[in-house]
């Protein structure tokens, strides 16, 4: 079995379990081979993120009741692609991210000086 680390290199830690997140919805932000979207950002939305991830094509405050998915507000804790967080970074809209909940993975989309920056009680 392997052991998932963090962009510091240690233990990956859970990210979320209210709302339960990941993209095998253990709460981690593991990412498999399986995930092909790379859901290994944990980040904390919020209103400006989820307006801007909706405007391009990504609605992640709407809930699909199908999907078993209530919908994000702000403050929530979420596993997310690390092309998406890349983009917003791009746009100027990127939420804080918790270094120690973010896959290792992440860091093929984006510099970890970035992540940094923009870690959680950090200000940009």
């Amino acid at each position: 079995m392997t052991e998932h680390k963090n962009v510091l290199g240690s233990a990956l830690e859970i990210c979320s379990l209210e709302p339960l997140t990941g993209f095998t919805r253990e709460g981690s932000c593991k990412v498999t081979k399986e995930d092909v979207g790379v859901h290994g950002v944990c980040v904390v939305v919020t209103e400006e993120f989820l307006e801007f991830s909706k405007r391009v094509g990504n609605d992640l405050s709407t809930p699909m009741e199908m999907y078993g998915f209530q919908g994000l507000k702000p403050g929530d804790r979420w596993c997310l692609c690390a092309p998406r967080w890349q983009q917003a970074l791009e746009h100027e809209m990127a939420p804080e991210v918790d270094l120690m909940a973010t896959h290792e993975s992440a860091l093929d989309y984006s510099s970890l000086v970035d992540l940094l920056r923009h870690s959680i009680g950090t200000t940009t």
